[in-house]
């Protein structure tokens, strides 16, 4: 065996090592996740059964009743055997059923999953252009009164709330200004008000992390060497600097699209869509345990999931990781 495919061979075994261990750490954290939230939902001091009993026409709640749908629920058992049958459940896919609604927990995940996932994606796409593009302009502008400016824009949309964000949004386009409608999931219409709330506090810690990046790529000596032999500004810039400014936000991106979902909460709240925050927002209220877990549970999925992929695509898209793992 050459030295070559040696070094070929002990590079793929520390990828798929490394892999592996990130495997592991992403079950730990599902693992982690789901057991907070079980503990959290069974300390409070409410019961499930009685909040959806009570919110039925009868004022009294039938002893008989309750009793039989904790014995139904498992809530009549000691937690630890509550939490064990659970986490077997979990285990062979089994999210449940709602206490609330009786229906499948994965069906309700599914029905509501697509709309929250269109709304993070499109957030996610308009922040990386406007995050992106802000910061890509301010790098190349010369030092003033408007690159300090620019440079302020956004340390201040990432210290806007997001509920005022969206009221604010809905006050302006929906209700001065009938563009855009107040609720609802029909058309791309109903999309762009949430999106764009989701988006600028997205963008404004996008371009925080580029504005540093760009900077630093900028001050490198191969970027001096290249306009020594003539290259442009904006060849620089879309060539070399940004393809390597780039590089660190792709760690970022679980970090951004779970802040994206965890954002839906508050604008599906705000602008009345159907999604999985507004799934998340009522099971919560009516301490439906079932559909909270599982609502958790699809998202840390989906934070894991992303890590996952981004871990194994930097070392393709930056050498120097790779060269790292082989030293």
């Amino acid at each position: 065996m050459t030295d070559a495919s040696i070094l070929v061979t002990r590079r793929s075994r520390q990828r798929l090592s490394r892999l592996l261990q990130r495997a592991v750490q992403g079950v730990a954290v599902l693992w982690a996740t789901w057991s907070l939230t079980f503990l959290i939902l069974y300390i409070l001091p409410s019961d499930p059964i009685t909040i959806m009993l009570n919110q039925g026409e009868q004022s009294t709640v039938d002893v008989a009743q309750l009793a039989a749908l904790r014995a139904q629920y498992h809530l009549d058992l000691p937690v630890w055997q509550q939490y064990v049958l659970a986490l077997w459940k979990v285990l062979h896919l089994d999210l449940g059923r709602s206490i609330v609604s009786g229906d499948n927990v994965t069906y309700l995940i599914a029905q509501s999953l697509p709309s929250t996932l269109l709304l993070a994606s499109s957030a996610l796409v308009s922040a990386l252009v406007v995050g992106g593009g802000l910061a890509a302009s301010v790098s190349v502008l010369p030092s003033g009164r408007i690159k300090s400016a620019l440079l302020a824009l956004p340390s201040l949309g990432a210290a806007l709330p997001m509920f005022w964000l969206g009221l604010l949004l809905l006050q302006l386009f929906s209700f001065n200004h009938a563009w855009f409608p107040a609720m609802g999931n029909a058309g791309w219409q109903s999309l762009v008000l949430p999106t764009l709330a989701l988006t600028i506090p997205t963008a404004a810690m996008i371009a925080q992390v580029m504005n540093r990046s760009l900077s630093e790529v900028w001050r490198r000596p191969f970027i001096d060497a290249l306009r020594l032999k003539g290259a442009g500004t904006a060849h620089l810039l879309w060539r070399h600097v940004l393809p390597n400014a780039a590089i660190p936000l792709l760690t970022l991106t679980g970090m951004i699209f779970g802040n994206l979902l965890a954002g839906s909460v508050i604008t599906e709240t705000i602008f009345s869509r159907q999604g999985l925050g507004r799934l998340a927002e009522g099971a919560v209220s009516a301490q439906d345990i079932p559909v909270v877990q599982g609502v958790v549970l699809t998202a840390a999925v989906i934070f894991v999931a992303i890590n996952f992929i981004t871990d194994a695509l930097y070392p393709l898209l930056d050498p120097r990781i790779a060269a790292g793992e082989n030293a």
